[in-house]
């Protein structure tokens, strides 16, 4: 009876903690996230992009029905708006490092984790910014060093543990510029800094604007990281536009089964006294404004909005 008694007790109190817990987190959202500024760190990925030399170019072209269905569509059929109410794209994607990505250990190892092993943990993090720009200016092939992290925590205080760094450079602008940007000289990480950030801050992974992370003839910082079971992000955009310290990343990607590489999108959450990026009161999302010209396929079987 006194085991019933003291089991009814915490059934109450667990009752009682869980709305308060739930509400506690959304009075998070009303009081900070709300009025944030958010800012994308990802490329939109697309057919005449750029790509590590290895791989090709993705195709973007109209879905076609795979299989009669009666009174709706045909085999063979492209859909269509007029015809059908609706349009699909097919993405014949050559590889899964395209893009703004996240990399699984299992991009270099036969023993390590795939994009679908990742936690749900990985959702949202403090992220730090490291910027190189300037010595990249000079030398495009810098490349960041345990001393540009000790300069960044000489002004903003210890990398916290499990937080996502992003080494900015600003090579990001060069994107439209696909022979140029999926070229060599380019900015990356020593693999010292690389070994730091993990075994002396214990970091969740770093990130950086190029597709590689070095430019070493055996891509020594990269098979590091991604041998001893870290992951990486690559193709970042704007991090010239958040803050170095005190904004939250928020991160998706696409879970494939047993994928090798991750579409990534990036989101930067900073203070609402930011001067970079919207709210949501600016940007509620829904509903979505309105194209300004009809959507059509262009050349490269993308969806434009053409007058």
């Amino acid at each position: 009876m006194k085991a019933t008694a003291s089991t009814f007790a915490l059934s109450l109190a667990l009752s009682a903690l869980a709305p308060a817990t739930a509400q506690n987190l959304w009075s998070v959202y009303n009081n900070t996230l709300k009025d944030a500024k958010y800012v994308d760190l990802t490329h939109a990925f697309h057919p005449a992009q750029a790509v590590w030399p290895g791989f090709g170019n993705a195709k973007f072209k109209p879905s076609i029905a795979g299989r009669t269905f009666e009174g709706f569509a045909k085999e063979g059929d492209e859909f269509s708006y007029g015809t059908h109410g609706f349009v699909a794209t097919a993405y014949e994607l050559t590889t899964d490092q395209y893009g703004t990505q996240l990399d699984p250990p299992a991009h270099f190892s036969p023993l390590g984790a795939t994009i679908s092993d990742l936690p749900p943990t990985y959702a949202v993090r403090p992220l730090v910014v490291i910027n190189i720009a300037d010595k990249v200016a000079k030398d495009v092939n810098y490349h960041m060093t345990v001393a540009d992290i000790a300069q960044w925590e000489k002004h903003h205080g210890r990398i916290p543990e499990g937080s996502v760094v992003m080494v900015r450079s600003d090579w990001y602008k060069k994107w439209d510029d696909p022979q140029r940007f999926q070229s060599r000289p380019h900015p990356g990480v020593q693999l010292e800094a690389i070994k730091f950030l993990h075994l002396q801050r214990k970091i969740l992974f770093h990130g950086h604007e190029p597709l590689d992370t070095d430019t070493t003839p055996d891509f020594a910082s990269e098979t590091w990281i991604l041998k001893n079971d870290y992951t990486q992000a690559e193709g970042v955009a704007n991090l010239d536009k958040v803050p170095e310290k005190g904004a939250l990343i928020a991160i998706g990607f696409a879970k494939p089964l047993g994928g090798t590489g991750g579409f990534a999108r990036y989101i930067a959450i900073a203070p609402k006294t930011w001067k970079h990026g919207v709210t949501i009161k600016e940007a509620p999302g829904a509903p979505l404004p309105q194209q300004a010209h009809p959507l059509k396929r262009d050349a490269n079987g993308v969806m434009r909005p053409t007058p």
